[in-house]
């Protein structure tokens, strides 16, 4: 085992899972109930770093995973290795590799619709469901890709131009420290979306964006030096191929349930920009997942919900695991 040296308490192993192995973060009883946290773009296990102490402190095992292509966990080379059902077979199957039959399974962003997922279909294996930034839809009528060159049309969308593999590893990889500061800063709360410029399908991701130089207290120097470290070696390869597979998952899960009965969680910020794109799911959202016991908008916060206003974020996760 290897100890995070910012967060000694928490302790890393990979463990089988799927046909690969995930670097997970841990700490509480082993023998406790399971938590598992799942991360999202562009993250690690580290995202969750303020939510370790206060679950392992209420009676949980606490796991995070590096995603499979993050971190230390594996990176399959082939793009539609990162298509959703290979991703939540990947957690569903941590919980049998760490001794358990059930979990509870919260996600944040790219991890939230994994998690939702997981619940969906693997009812006998998640007990109850969590979801930061990212509220619950059931599967599109039409292929997510071809809907968003409709919607997006001349316009420039980050997700389509994630698709041509290479392009987004570049532009990313060519500086970490300041590609990784300007997107965290974009999606963050503080960000003036005054300044976000209308762009061409043809622009790039970064270049317009503002420099913040220093974040906000959010995220420390130290904090970004973890993130940078992690990206530095593993690169984006594996991140920008969940994208990538929008249309092939959506082909996979042709007759997937609609509904989600175990009791759920929301929480958000009121400043993520993702909750502006998926208003309407939000408003339908408690038309498919029936038992939603905490839909919460924490004001101020952006996109990176636990990171940006983790003392809010973990009461509300408390408060919902206490009346399980």
């Amino acid at each position: 085992m290897t100890l995070s040296s910012l967060f000694p308490a928490i302790s890393q192993r990979r463990i089988a899972t799927n046909g690969i192995e995930l670097n997970i973060a841990e700490q509480g009883d082993t023998s406790a109930p399971l938590i598992l946290l799942l991360h999202g773009f562009p993250e690690s296990w580290y995202s969750w770093r303020h939510q370790f102490a206060p679950l392992a402190n209420a009676g949980y095992h606490v796991v995070a995973p590096d995603m499979r292509g993050y971190g230390d966990s594996d990176k399959p080379d082939a793009i539609d290795g990162y298509n959703q059902v290979e991703v939540v077979n990947d957690i569903i199957g941590l919980i049998p590799a760490l001794g358990y039959e059930t979990a509870i399974v919260i996600g944040h962003d790219w991890g939230a619709p994994t998690a939702w997922s997981c619940a969906l279909n693997h009812p006998d294996k998640v007990t109850a469901v969590g979801a930061l930034s990212v509220p619950f839809s059931p599967r599109a009528d039409v292929p997510p890709l071809d809907m968003l060159k409709v919607i997006f049309k001349d316009k420039f969308f980050y997700q389509l131009y994630f698709q041509e593999p290479g392009v987004g590893e570049a532009e990313l990889e060519a500086d970490v420290r300041v590609s990784l500061r300007k997107f965290y800063h974009m999606a963050s709360g503080q960000m003036d979306v005054g300044l976000m410029p209308d762009k061409s399908a043809d622009a790039d991701l970064l270049s317009d964006l503002p420099d913040p130089n220093k974040m906000g207290p959010w995220l420390s120097d130290a904090d970004l030096d973890f993130y940078v470290n992690e990206f530095t070696n593993s690169g984006f390869r594996g991140p920008l191929n969940y994208y990538r597979n929008h249309n092939l998952t959506w082909s996979l899960t042709e007759g997937a349930p609609t509904e989600i009965h175990q009791p759920a969680l929301f929480v958000a910020g009121d400043r993520d920009g993702v909750i502006a794109m998926a208003a309407l799911a939000l408003e339908n959202m408690p038309n498919h997942v029936k038992d939603l016991r905490t839909n919460a908008l924490i004001p101020g916060a952006g996109h990176w919900t636990q990171q940006e206003a983790p003392e809010a974020t973990n009461e509300f996760i408390l408060d919902w695991l206490k009346a399980l």
